[in-house]
């Protein structure tokens, strides 16, 4: 790989893995911060926060996974490192 396609990739890379850390943060902790305040909004007879801390972040988690595996290997098509 020639020196600037590898600096725009790592770029990408780097981006990638920050907007998927900030969004881990913001599902691990920050919306469990707010529990008590979610609790007042009611989805299918159970409160929000109780449906985010108990399934709502795990479901967040999975689709962040996959999301991350696509993105990331759109990446790496883009420049070339694609495994097949």
């Amino acid at each position: 790989m020639a020196t600037p396609d590898r600096v725009s990739y790592w770029n990408k890379t780097r981006g990638l893995m920050f907007l998927m850390l900030g969004l881990w943060i913001f599902f691990g902790y920050v919306i469990h911060f707010f529990v008590s305040a979610l609790n007042n909004i009611v989805i299918l007879g159970f409160p929000l926060g109780f449906y985010m801390a108990a399934q709502g972040s795990l479901i967040a988690f999975v689709v962040m996974l996959f999301w991350f595996a696509r993105k990331q290997n759109s990446i790496d098509e883009e420049h070339g490192v694609a495994e097949d």
